[in-house]
């Protein structure tokens, strides 16, 4: 089984201390946004894969990496340049690229990945600035990752809402972008990847089949994976999306682009639903609630092994 952290919110940022108390209880229940199912995943090592984190800020987690010794990991780490004005609450770019040396030398290169994401156009965010911006932190991430996905704004109804002034980035764009940033990440030796943008950027040398293929997550925990066709994939790309335990409008970054939020009235009245010992994110266990418990087993590939 993998288990999938971060598409729907933050949980090494605000979350450590609730996700640690579940490893310890050796569950966890997450409830679907789509229908209110809650289904219970157990944590039990010989059966969880891997567990994939996507976070804007590791370090509370990272503390306490010990304490997931047994479990094999995937990080993406989200590290953009953009101030206060557009990522209300996330730590310095500068910072976050500590924490991320930090982890990749507990974890191993081959686990940790960086997201330069999403990127938009505006007079103070120009083509120029993200070049520029991009060469200073991959210089800094030499050596510490090898591969960098982008990603472009996507225009949702909440994303505009929260973010009027927000433009599309012109095909134009994205080829200046592609072409520089593909120079400078060959400098670094860093691999150019892109997830459900298409192959536009091919040409200069990026990898657009996706952010975390099987081929990603075999290379994060050293085994060969024999995962069911059609398992985990729910996006038009080839990652493998895993089941995933976050919960939407609960992330307390206040990005102006979220797509996982609809508005911070309602995650700061969900953050106040937050109990750190109950088995859900966000809430508890009603009279009436259904639990369905999956049981997954290991698809690691116990006949090869990748060294």
């Amino acid at each position: 089984m993998i288990i999938n952290t971060g598409t729907r919110t933050d949980i090494p940022a605000f979350f450590h201390k609730w996700f640690l108390n579940r490893i310890h209880n050796g569950f966890v229940l997450s409830k679907n946004p789509y229908n209110n199912q809650i289904y219970k995943y157990n944590f039990n090592p010989k059966n969880v894969d891997c567990i994939c984190f996507c976070s804007k800020n590791p370090k509370p987690l990272v503390k306490n990496l010990d304490e997931l010794d047994e479990y094999k990991q995937f990080w993406f780490t989200t590290i953009t340049p953009y101030d206060n004005d557009i990522e209300v609450n996330v730590h310095n770019y500068k910072k976050v690229i500590e924490t991320f040396k930090k982890l990749s030398e507990t974890v191993g290169i081959n686990a940790v990945s960086w997201r330069y994401d999403p990127i938009f156009i505006t007079e103070k965010y120009n083509l120029d600035f993200h070049i520029e911006k991009f060469e200073e932190m991959a210089s800094e991430l030499h050596g510490y990752t090898s591969d960098c996905t982008i990603s472009f704004i996507d225009l949702y109804q909440k994303v505009l809402r929260n973010f009027p002034e927000a433009c599309e980035v012109t095909n134009d764009e994205r080829l200046r972008i592609g072409e520089n940033f593909s120079k400078i990440a060959k400098k670094y030796d860093i691999q150019m990847k892109t997830c459900v943008e298409g192959t536009l950027l091919d040409q200069f040398g990026f990898d657009s089949s996706g952010c975390m293929t099987q081929q990603v997550l075999e290379k994060a925990i050293g085994n060969n994976l024999k995962v069911p066709k059609g398992k985990y994939h729910n996006r038009q790309c080839n990652c493998l999306m895993g089941r995933d335990i976050g919960l939407y409008n609960t992330c307390l970054h206040g990005c102006k682009y979220c797509y996982a939020n609809s508005n911070m009235k309602l995650v700061k009245r969900n953050q106040k639903l937050h109990n750190t010992n109950s088995p859900l994110l966000i809430g508890e266990v009603k009279d009436g609630d259904v639990v369905k418990e999956v049981r997954e087993p290991s698809y690691v590939d116990t006949q090869t092994r990748l060294f």
